[in-house]
């Protein structure tokens, strides 16, 4: 796992509603099941271990991986050896990642999580060899050693790795890289993520934080949208200078790492994690940006209608709907909500994100210092996952818990495969949640029978698949813009500003006006900081759901256990082997526009409606 990246963090707050309501008791994170404290001697001596296994590791096979490889038996030892190293590694990294994600203002946990990013960096530059060395085993050699029973069952793992060949630097560069990823890349994180944390924004004459501040552009009431959006702009146009130099930082370290790897494209090193080609990816994004009229575009026009105008301020776009009814859930009704939903689908998917609720494998209320936004952490195979949400009790937000839950179930069900093949790639690892949203919506819709709350859910599921997918692809293209023009030289505020009003623009059409202030709105987005290039595996996700609930409506007994086996199936399969069961075919440009021909028929029922 690579410290400070999210599995499952989705992050558009301007996108997400909320208020406040009685929500009843919400749960909050146990870790004891990592660590029973950050003074704990179970974590000092896990440490101590880790140091002293990657220590015995080298000691080993390091300069010998070639010599092992023609004695499989030993191959397997040391690949076992490596796997449980990189479990306990997980373990303690993921534990620091939690506590701090708990309390980002917290001055001892950001100290604790420094201190253990520091630590686990000094004990995994002692291990960089072990991939290495194996990238440079001759293919028959390898190809021999992996006919024995039990290295087999890593051949996607040693697969994955050779896929990272052409790009790997000797041993000495990346161990330097590696090292210097604290005071860099990570650094740079840490920095934004604290800067963020504690910003206060002055709305009506009260200090807000990050997250309820952006829950303002949700308000029944113009006036407190637009106040929220004034002070937000405000704030962020005081510390753009910051956020500026943090990107260009960013950027300019990500084209240092490209190039010195010989990748060519700004996107190639994020397809590459993906284990998705470029060509699919470009398909995908051509497609979308057709589409914008037919969606986004379209819906916005009539949402304006809606509000009685020519077109909404940018502070408008995720607002409720007017003489509209909109329901508040308690925590008790969402959670009810998602897996009787789940249940309907799959029993045994409905267990599993059962449990995240009976063990405290969730944190959902919003609390001063937490990290905003919603993630599900995977941690490690040894454990269980974890979910953060900022629960405010609308509609969305039980959207945005049946997409983490999905995560959640697909994690535990990947675990199966360990420590080395359980992670998922973006692209696929947003398949479950996305999916666990549609069938919380389809459940919700089934039994919404009156026209006026049939038109609010309807049109709040747009919303959400615009942002999943238009407002990706545009984020997406934004980043494509900022990382191609910093090959350059490095970009003011105001050349940042530009290119993201660009996008918004084209992506949000003529029906949404971008007014003064909303030029700073690129700043809080993290997923441009901690993880380049990540947001089209949202929109990746949401299309492939769309045409994977289609085969389901129309499937014979059967499906949902074969929706089950390739979640369990984790990162030991290219997409195209995942998907070739249901008929699906990722490479097929059709396959694309059939997923957002399911968005602009939601668009049609709405439209009807209206007739």
């Amino acid at each position: 796992m690579k410290l400070g990246e999210w599995t499952g963090c989705r992050f558009d707050k301007d996108d997400q509603t909320g208020g406040s309501t009685a929500l009843g008791e919400m749960p909050e994170w146990n870790l004891a099941d990592l660590y029973p404290s950050h003074t704990s001697d179970e974590l000092k001596k896990d440490l101590d271990r880790a140091a002293e296994d990657a220590r015995d590791i080298a000691r080993d096979f390091q300069g010998k991986i070639t010599a092992a490889a023609g004695e499989p038996d030993r191959l397997l030892d040391a690949v076992r050896r490596f796997e449980a190293l990189q479990d306990r590694l997980g373990r303690i990294a993921s534990f620091a990642g939690l506590l701090y994600a708990a309390d980002t203002s917290d001055p001892e946990r950001s100290k604790f999580y420094g201190d253990i990013q520091e630590k686990l960096t000094n004990i995994t530059s002692v291990i960089l060899f072990f991939p290495l060395e194996i990238n440079n085993v001759p293919d028959d050699v390898l190809e021999t050693a992996l006919a024995h029973k039990d290295l087999a069952r890593y051949r996607p793992w040693f697969e994955d790795l050779r896929k990272e060949k052409p790009y790997q630097l000797i041993d000495e560069l990346e161990r330097l890289f590696h090292e210097k990823s604290v005071t860099g890349r990570g650094a740079w994180n840490r920095l934004f993520n604290e800067t963020m944390t504690s910003l206060r924004f002055d709305i009506e004459g009260e200090e807000h934080a990050i997250e309820p501040a952006l829950n303002f552009l949700a308000s029944r009431d113009e006036e407190k949208r637009r106040a929220g959006s004034e002070a937000l702009s405000k704030v962020f146009g005081e510390n753009i200078r910051l956020f500026t130099l943090i990107t260009n930082t960013l950027a300019k370290d990500k084209e240092i790492s490209d190039r010195w790897r010989k990748f060519e494209d700004v996107a190639d090193s994020r397809h590459l994690a993906n284990r998705v080609e470029g060509e699919v990816v470009d398909a995908l994004v051509k497609t979308v940006r057709q589409h914008y009229p037919s969606i986004s575009h379209r819906y916005y026009a009539l949402k304006a209608k809606w509000f009685g105008k020519d077109a909404l301020a940018h502070w408008d776009r995720n607002a409720p709907l007017p003489k509209l009814p909109e329901r508040n859930f308690s925590w008790a009704e969402a959670r009810s909500t998602v897996l009787d939903a789940y249940s309907e689908f799959s029993p045994e998917m409905s267990e599993i994100a059962g449990r995240f609720f009976e063990r405290s494998w969730i944190d959902a209320p919003v609390r001063e210092g937490k990290s905003p936004g919603a993630f599900s952490h995977p941690t490690v195979p040894s454990a269980h996952p974890y979910i953060m949400l900022n629960y405010q009790g609308r509609p969305r937000d039980v959207m945005t818990l049946a997409h983490e839950l999905g995560h959640g179930v697909h994690q535990v069900l990947a675990n199966v495969q360990g420590p080395l093949m359980a992670p998922t790639p973006l692209t696929l690892a947003e398949t479950a949640s996305v999916f666990g949203e549609m069938l919380t919506f389809k459940a919700l819709l089934k039994r919404t029978t009156e026209t006026s709350a049939r038109k609010a859910l309807l049109a709040s599921k747009v919303e959400d698949m615009i942002n999943t997918v238009v407002r990706q692809i545009a984020f997406y293209t934004f980043e494509r813009k900022v990382h191609t023009a910093r090959r350059e030289g490095e970009l003011t505020s105001d050349q940042i500003n530009r290119l993201w009003l660009d996008v918004q623009s084209e992506s949000l059409g003529s029906a949404v006006t971008l007014g003064e202030g909303y030029e700073y709105f690129w700043c809080y987005v993290p997923h441009f900081i901690h993880s380049p290039f990540y947001v089209y595996s949202y929109a990746f996700g949401e299309c492939l759901v769309n045409s994977l609930y289609a085969v389901y409506e129309n499937a014979e007994e059967g499906f949902s256990r074969k929706y089950l086996d390739m979640l369990r199936a984790g990162g030991t399969k290219h997409h195209s082997e995942l998907l070739a069961p249901f008929g699906l075919d990722a490479s097929n440009p059709d396959f694309w526009a059939r997923g957002l021909g399911v968005i602009s028929a939601l668009i049609d029922e709405l439209e009807e409606m209206d007739a």
